[in-house]
């Protein structure tokens, strides 16, 4: 679960990684860090992959012809 102090805690790391350095308890402790992360996107990734239910609509009918060529017809003859 990604909690406030955990996301605190990464950023911590990273910012001291990129100005001063990391010890190698630190690395091994960002690195640990970020697998927790990526576990817990990883599984609520999948859990709204699971969630998705996939549902095919019916085809819609097709129109009748023979209504659109009188309708055509009748538009014609108020034209002309």
């Amino acid at each position: 679960m990604i909690t406030p102090e955990l996301l605190a805690r990464i950023n911590e790391l990273a910012r001291k990684k990129r100005t001063i350095g990391l010890t190698e308890e630190e690395t091994a402790e960002q690195k640990k860090l970020y697998e927790i992360y990526l576990e817990a996107i990883r599984g609520q990734v999948t859990n709204l992959l699971d969630s998705i239910e996939i549902v095919d609509q019916p085809p819609k009918p097709k129109k009748d012809r023979k209504i659109l060529t009188q309708k055509t017809i009748n538009l014609r003859r108020m034209i002309h």
